[in-house]
């Protein structure tokens, strides 16, 4: 399996109403210093709608503005309709993480 193949299955496993960041998923991935080409491999994921891209945010909460399936704000709807929440400055609260 290669490496955008690895992050698809660790982004398809995380459960609704959770989140991880992008280094996070590098980690699982066994690459930890690969967290941009985590958020290159979502950005061209070619499984929208079962690989949900939405639920990797940067380490601190917030969210991507470049977003590749509607842009910042609909990565936040995506995730109020999950459950997450977020704070006053707009960042996914840490209890959210996984």
């Amino acid at each position: 399996m290669n490496f955008f193949e690895t992050v698809y299955k660790i982004v398809s496993e995380i459960p609704t109403g959770k989140v991880i960041s992008y280094g996070g998923v590098a980690r699982l991935a066994g690459n930890p210093r690969m967290a941009r080409q985590v958020g290159w491999a979502l950005h061209v994921n070619p499984y929208q709608g079962v690989v949900p891209c939405h639920r990797v945010v940067m380490k601190d909460g917030s969210l991507s503005k470049g977003f590749a399936f509607g842009g910042e704000e609909v990565q936040r709807a995506l995730l109020e309709k999950e459950g997450v929440v977020f704070d006053g400055q707009g960042k996914v609260k840490k209890e959210f993480f996984i």
